[in-house]
Order: C-alpha cells, then sequence, then structure tokens
C-alpha cells in the first residue's frame, strides 16, 4: 500500500467548494425519519417484486441452474473455485452461493427470487449511504429511486442475475471503505476496500472498472491524480485484471469443450463499433431517465457508419464533456464524477466488445444496474441546489411533483415484474412489441416442447430460423423435437444443417450420432461421435453411444475402450456402468463385468434386469474359476 502525503499537499489546486466533507456516515438531520425511510424502501421493493417472487424459470435460469451439469457433480464446488472452465464463467463466488441456493431450494424458485430481493434491498441501502459520505441531503432519495427505477427490475426478476445483485453489494462497500481510507489515511480501510473488491470480483467480471472508479474519485477530490494515487490503485488493478483474463479464458475454454462455437457477429469495422457504441450509450442514457417500454430484448437498429447522424451522440457527449471540464474548478467536476462512473461502468457493453447477447440485441436492462448509480448521484445533487433557492410554498409543490414522480416509478416497475412470471407470458410480451426478437420463439418453442406439443414448438422454431437462418441452434432444437416423435430422418437432415452452419457444434453431432444408429448407419454415426469427442472432451454419453455403435458392429475390445472413457467422464451414470459391464461379460471378462454391474446397483438399486445379470455371472464364476482370463 502506498504511504500517503500530507493532507495539505493532496488537497492543493481545488477550491473549498469542490471538498468532499471530512465525516463520517452520517444519519438524515431528523433521525427518527431513518426507521421510516429504511421502511418505505423495504415496503416499495417488496410491492413492486412481489408479481416476480413465485415466477418461474426464465430464459438460460436453465443453463446455470436447473441443467448445469455441475449441479450434482460431487466435486463442483472444488471445480468452480480450483478449475476455470468447468462453467461458462469463472464466477467461483456467485456459483457458490447458487449451489448453496439449490441445496436449500431445489426446484421451488421462491427462494431464489427472495434471495435477489434481499439483495436489491441492501444495495438501496448501500446506495443510500455511499451518497450520504458525499454530504448529500438527498442521499436516501437516491437510494430509493436505486430500488423502485423499473430499469432494475430485469436484475432482480431474473433469477440467474443473482451475479448483478450479489456483486454490487461488496463494490458499494468497498467504495464506502475507500472514502473512509481517503479521509482517515488509515490501513484497515485500505484493505478492507481491497478485500471487498476482490469478493465482488468473484461474482461478475463488470465489477473490473473498480480501480479506475477509485483514480476518478481521486481527480474529483484533489484535481489531479498523482504518482501515489497511481500506487494505491495497482493492486486493485492486478486483481482486475488476473480475475479479468480468468473469467475470459474460463469461458472461452468452457464453450470449447462443451456447446456450439458461439455465432460470429458481424460488427463491421472501427467505426460500425464507433457509431454502435455511441447510440447504445444514447439509449441507456435515455431508459435511465425515461424507463418507459422496457422489454427482455429490444429490436435491433440498423448500423451504418456511413450515415453522419449516428455519430450524433458522440458529439453531443464531446460537447457536454468539454462544457463540464471548463467548468471543473466549479459544479462541473461533481458532473463530470457522476457522468464519468456511468460511462466507465457502462463502456465495456455498449459495442467495443463483442458479446455474446450481440448476436440478438444491441442492449439489455441489467446492463444498467450499477452505472445508474452516477447518474443518480447528479440527479440529487441537482435537486438540492434548486431545492435551496425555492420558496416553501414552491417547494411543497415541488415535493408534491417529485411524489407523484416515483408512485408512478414504481407502478411501472410493479407492472414490469409481473411480465416476468413465466417464460410464456415473458416472451408473449416480448414478441408482441419486439416480433424480430428470435430467442422468444425459441423460448416459446421450449414451453410447447415440454407440454409435448410438438407441431406448435418446430413452428416456433422455424420462425427463429426466418430471422436467423444462421442460428444454427434453431436447426438443432428442430431435430431434437423430431427425434421424440421418431421422425429420425427429417431430425438427421436438420442436424446436418445445423452442421453446415456451424460445424464445431459437439451436441449436433452427438445427436446426429444417436439419429444414425437408429437408422442402422453404425459407420457415420461412429464418425459423428468420433467429431464430439475431440470437440468436447468431456462429454461422457458421445464415448457412451460410440460404445454401443461399436458393440453393434461386434468391435467389442474398441466399444469397451469408449465405456471405459465415458464411465470415468460419468462415474455417476448407472447406464454407463451397465454398458461397461455387458461388454466386458462378452469378452468373458466376469470378474470386471461383476464389479461394473455392483457399481451400477449402487447407483440405482431396483434396477431388477442388472440384478439378475449380476445373479447370472457370480452363478457362472463359481461354476468355472478361470472365468474371466481365457479372453485377456
Amino acid at each position: 500500500m502506498a504511504k500517503r502525503a500530507k493532507n495539505k499537499k493532496r488537497t492543493s489546486g481545488i477550491t473549498p467548494a469542490t471538498q468532499i466533507p471530512a465525516k463520517r456516515i452520517r444519519l438524515p438531520a431528523n433521525g427518527k425519519l431513518f426507521p421510516l425511510q429504511v421502511t418505505i424502501i423495504v415496503a416499495a421493493v417488496l410491492w413492486i417484486f412481489w408479481p416476480a417472487l413465485h415466477g418461474d424459470w426464465l430464459w438460460d435460469d436453465g443453463l446455470y441452474l436447473t441443467n448445469n451439469p455441475l449441479l450434482h457433480d460431487p466435486n463442483r464446488l472444488w471445480k468452480i473455485w480450483f478449475a476455470p472452465g468447468s462453467f461458462i464463467e469463472y464466477y467461483p463466488l456467485e456459483e457458490t452461493v447458487q449451489w448453496v441456493q439449490w441445496q436449500l431450494w431445489q426446484n421451488e424458485t421462491f427462494g431464489y427470487h427472495l434471495t435477489n430481493v434481499i439483495l436489491h434491498i441492501g444495495n438501496a441501502l448501500l446506495v443510500w449511504r455511499l451518497f450520504n459520505k458525499f454530504g448529500l441531503r438527498f442521499a436516501w432519495l437516491a437510494g430509493l429511486i436505486f430500488a423502485i427505477h423499473p430499469a432494475m427490475v430485469e436484475s432482480v426478476a431474473w433469477i440467474v442475475e443473482l451475479k448483478n445483485t450479489l456483486s454490487l453489494m461488496p463494490f458499494l462497500w468497498a467504495m464506502c471503505a475507500w472514502i473512509d481510507y481517503e479521509e482517515h489515511e488509515r490501513r484497515r480501510d485500505y484493505l478492507l476496500a481491497l478485500g471487498l473488491f476482490l469478493v465482488a470480483m468473484l461474482c461478475k467480471i463488470s465489477m473490473a472498472p473498480f480501480p479506475v472508479v477509485i483514480l476518478l474519485y481521486a481527480w474529483w477530490k484533489r484535481g489531479r491524480i498523482g504518482w501515489v494515487e497511481l500506487k494505491a490503485s495497482l493492486p486493485f488493478f492486478v486483481i482486475s485484471l488476473v480475475l479479468g483474463f480468468a473469467t475470459l479464458w474460463a469461458g472461452e475454454r468452457w464453450v470449447q469443450g462443451f456447446m456450439e462455437t458461439p455465432e460470429v457477429v458481424p460488427m463491421g469495422g472501427f467505426f460500425s463499433r464507433l457509431a454502435l457504441a455511441g447510440l447504445s450509450l444514447a439509449f441507456y442514457f435515455s431508459r435511465c431517465f425515461w424507463p418507459l417500454g422496457l422489454l427482455p430484448v429490444y429490436p435491433k437498429w440498423t448500423v451504418d457508419p456511413s450515415q453522419p447522424l449516428q455519430f450524433l451522440p458522440w458529439v453531443l457527449l464531446a460537447g457536454v464533456l468539454f462544457w463540464l471540464w471548463r467548468k471543473r474548478h466549479d459544479w462541473g467536476r461533481h458532473a463530470l464524477l457522476g457522468i464519468g462512473f456511468f460511462l466507465i461502468q457502462l463502456l465495456p457493453f455498449v459495442g467495443f466488445i463483442v458479446t455474446s447477447f450481440m448476436s440478438f440485441t444491441w442492449v439489455m436492462d441489467h446492463f444498467l444496474y450499477i452505472p445508474i448509480i452516477g447518474l443518480l448521484g447528479l440527479v440529487v445533487a441537482g435537486m438540492e441546489q434548486v431545492a435551496k433557492k425555492l420558496s416553501t410554498s414552491v417547494r411543497r409543490f415541488a415535493i408534491g411533483i417529485v411524489t407523484i414522480i416515483m408512485g408512478l416509478m414504481a407502478w411501472e416497475s410493479h407492472g414490469y415484474a409481473g411480465i416476468f412470471t413465466s417464460q410464456e407470458t415473458l416472451w408473449t410480451y416480448t414478441l408482441q412489441y419486439n416480433p424480430e426478437a428470435w430467442p422468444g420463439y425459441v423460448n416459446l418453442g421450449n414451453v410447447l416442447e415440454a407440454r409435448g406439443q410438438i407441431t406448435e414448438a418446430v413452428t416456433q422454431y422455424e420462425k427463429a430460423l426466418i430471422i436467423d437462418p444462421r442460428y444454427a441452434r434453431g436447426d438443432y432444437n428442430i431435430g431434437c423435437v423430431l427425434m421424440k416423435v421418431d421422425r429420425v430422418s427429417e431430425a438427421i437432415a436438420h442436424y446436418e444443417k445445423a452442421l453446415k452452419i456451424n460445424p464445431n457444434f459437439p451436441m449436433a453431432r452427438y445427436n446426429l450420432g444417436n439419429a444414425l444408429v437408429q437408422e442402422n448407419r453404425f459407420p457415420e454415426a461412429i464418425e459423428q461421435f468420433e467429431q464430439a469427442e475431440k470437440l468436447s472432451p468431456g462429454m461422457g454419453l458421445a464415448y457412451n453411444n460410440m460404445g454401443n455403435a461399436l458393440v453393434h458392429m461386434n468391435r467389442i475390445p474398441e466399444a469397451i475402450e469408449q465405456f471405459e472413457q465415458a464411465v470415468k467422464l460419468g462415474s455417476g451414470i448407472a447406464g454407463m456402468h451397465d454398458n461397461l459391464g455387458n461388454a466386458l461379460a462378452m469378452e468373458n471378462r466376469i470378474p470386471e463385468a461383476i464389479e461394473q454391474y455392483e457399481i451400477s446397483l449402487k447407483i440405482n438399486p431396483n434396477n431388477i434386469n442388472v440384478r439378475n445379470q449380476l445373479v447370472r455371472l457370480q452363478g457362472l464364476q463359481q461354476t468355472i474359476p478361470e472365468a474371466g482370463t481365457s479372453a485377456r
């Protein structure tokens, strides 16, 4: 930790008006109001999200929870902490919390929703605390706006966005600790801020800009960023970079090993991305101040750098920043702090870096969960300055207007939270306002498929393919549905089409192999299983089913090798041990076959066929002691 310079040197170059009050966190002026203010925030959040508390699983909740391959892995906790790449993201603390929740709630969604709501309440109270440390009299109002803002609904009502609600809490605590360190230069405050930042990073990578934020704070406070500030921020940068790269590497490794290569998003060159980023920033800014017409998936606008108007947001932003910079020795510095925080936290998600969600939309509300805090500070600070200049009667009128606006905002959030109750409700609503949202058709197809409405499900998947013909998983989904109704040849055609779009799709190759087996096309099936194994070495089922295909071709020794690899990768699946036992019995390796049947029965004691086979082999072993050696 860098040793701090003397206060009088560190505060030179700025006017007293721009100094932050050197005070501990303080309660509102009237301490008797504190319990009431807390109660209002808590009650408002509970009322807003009450419709979603009993909501069902949505969108990729299945990927992270109900269908998570690690969920039932006995080594799950070890893998999520010490084996990056075992899951799509390296967020070990967040994944641990989700695992604990699974132990508590299983498939009952109420507990997951309640956790998100409680964390959101805590975050709103910490926003209040943070702005209280800045000496803002309306700090509580900032916390309340954060609690009820419609753009926050997606982060709270969507179970998988625990990443947002969980990570923001240590982030805000770390910021409060850093302010204390800046004021009092206590080592414990510095270490507390560093530790809390580490906790936040272990929840979500979007916390990574924190070191830049504390440098921005240093500039706001002293008018400069010197060597002392850079040295103090260095450990934060190390944590940010190390965990940031670990998360990116883990995600890339997981995608390569367990699913298809991500769809290539045509982003164009530098100027296309610049135009997209400016338009996205303008969109997010407008949603902060006009949060109406919110959608889980917004329509994608056309990005055309040949149209000068698409760069207008950058021109406006540059003009505003230049104006504020000229006012930096006065109120402009406060505005630069708030807008700077907004931009720093939002820039990674506006188009400069390609992310998976950009295949279907450019913007999503949950990316505002942190950046909006910077604008909230500016709003309540501006309201304070205006309130000082108003007469008593006008001030009362203004309070009435603000109260009405807050009530309307809460009402809008309550209604929007009701959309997040089921897949059908969510996606029907989305497609009503954005018919081009192909994820909506895919998810509605999943709902219909689960109900057994196969024809209707295929129709939905086909609609998604019409919108995005390069969506390989669309053809894959249709193939899976057709297999359920034994339309094998049609399913094969769709799997092959998916692989033409994306040859590096291991699940498509695996399921194509299964379909070819049903058509008795064993050599072709084996070829597909081999490709699936190369693309996804951790897919135990591919080894197992390839072993079955080899058995059909009477290539038993090769089949045993495949079954052994399948058992190694999926030792908790009884059927894999059954298959290995059967193949070993065919080779007259009786003791080894008996061992596999015994393991299978430990996993599934109710399998009568395996039990009968075990009894038969045990009897055979007693009558032929040399069994198991003749075929070696």
